[in-house]
């Protein structure tokens, strides 16, 4: 359920709105756009009487959110959510594309990726330094001296970091070198993460499962915005279907479903859903064009070589023509790079 407070709505009638709330039991979730207050009422699965907060000075309206996911829902906030990282925003206007290597293999190769893709347009580094492997015995990252390299190279060229984090204990190192934190797909229902990168405080970017509906993607969202942190960003990189010629089934129409039913921002990640570098363009100008709020795509400096996905890496060549052609789609959708 939320309150709508009046335009006119003072502090003081908010703050009793907000301790009525709490008298109750629940907690209060505060949404302020540009013309009044939203109050979200979260707590547990107990209902909440319309008539507690109809008597209040300064409430407009109080109306009931029948969605699942409250925080998360268009109902609680009207306004698109843009989150703001070392100065850039995604969301909005801006298309932000964030570039790099699948994982950290070592210091020459994030140096030498970081400078191509921020030449190219990128403004934020992708690199994983603890992944997450099918196998056993595939390449798991250089953990915490990944790090390391990732900031280097990022500060190096003026650009954020975002990087995955794979368990509670990985929290306070990936903290301190990154500037998001990345929620990947087989830990999309890791509830207990969910909960603690919330607490965390920084911008998180969750992808959706492979095998996850587009509710139970906003429900896991839901988590982390429960915990107060209202800065996620939602992520599309293909869902697990019967077709074998792509690694992943792209769900393009997320996009715009997602648009419609949440406020929160949402990228895409062409390199994961194709597992083919000849896919990668075609998808990330699709995504542009349905309205994706920017993209996330694997770049190396030699895919032929690299240690991980090496066959879904573009070469920086191919990334530098790529951003020439999403730059354009984008500017036909009103929006910019």
């Amino acid at each position: 359920m939320i309150v709508v407070m009046k335009s006119s709505a003072s502090a003081r009638e908010t703050g009793a709105v907000l301790q009525q709330i709490e008298s109750l039991g629940f907690k209060p979730h505060i949404s302020s756009g540009e013309e009044r207050t939203v109050i979200g009422i979260i707590g547990s699965d107990r209902k909440v009487e319309p008539a507690a907060f109809d008597g209040l000075a300064g409430v407009e309206r109080v109306i009931p959110i029948l969605k699942p996911y409250k925080l998360a829902s268009r109902e609680f906030k009207q306004e698109d959510t843009v989150v703001e990282v070392r100065g850039r925003r995604i969301g909005g206007r801006q298309v932000t594309v964030m570039a790099g290597p699948c994982a950290v293999e070592d210091r020459a190769q994030v140096r030498e990726a970081a400078k191509r893709v921020k030449a190219a347009g990128a403004t934020i580094l992708r690199g994983g330094a603890f992944k997450p492997r099918t196998s056993p015995y595939a390449f798991q990252g250089l953990g915490k001296p990944g790090l390391e390299i990732l900031r280097e190279a990022a500060d190096e060229n003026d650009m954020a970091v975002v990087t995955e984090v794979l368990s509670v204990q990985d929290i306070p190192a990936v903290m301190e070198y990154a500037d998001i934190l990345q929620i990947g797909a087989r830990n999309m229902q890791n509830f207990n993460l969910l909960e603690e990168v919330g607490k965390a405080g920084k911008p998180v970017l969750l992808k959706r499962g492979m095998m996850s509906t587009i509710e139970e993607l906003l429900l896991s969202a839901e988590y982390i915005l429960s915990k107060g942190n209202y800065n996620v960003i939602l992520c599309e990189r293909g869902i697990r279907t019967f077709e074998k010629y792509t690694r992943n089934t792209y769900d393009i129409s997320c996009v715009p479903v997602v648009k419609k039913l949440s406020h929160l921002p949402i990228v895409c990640d062409p390199s994961h859903a194709a597992g083919d570098r000849d896919l990668v363009g075609p998808l990330a100008k699709a995504a542009i064009a349905a309205g994706a709020d920017g993209l996330i795509i694997e770049v190396h400096p030699k895919p032929e070589v690299a240690k991980c996905d090496g066959a879904q890496s573009l070469h920086p060549d191919q990334f530098d023509t790529l951003m020439k052609e999403v730059s354009a789609i984008a500017r036909c959708v009103g929006r910019s790079i």
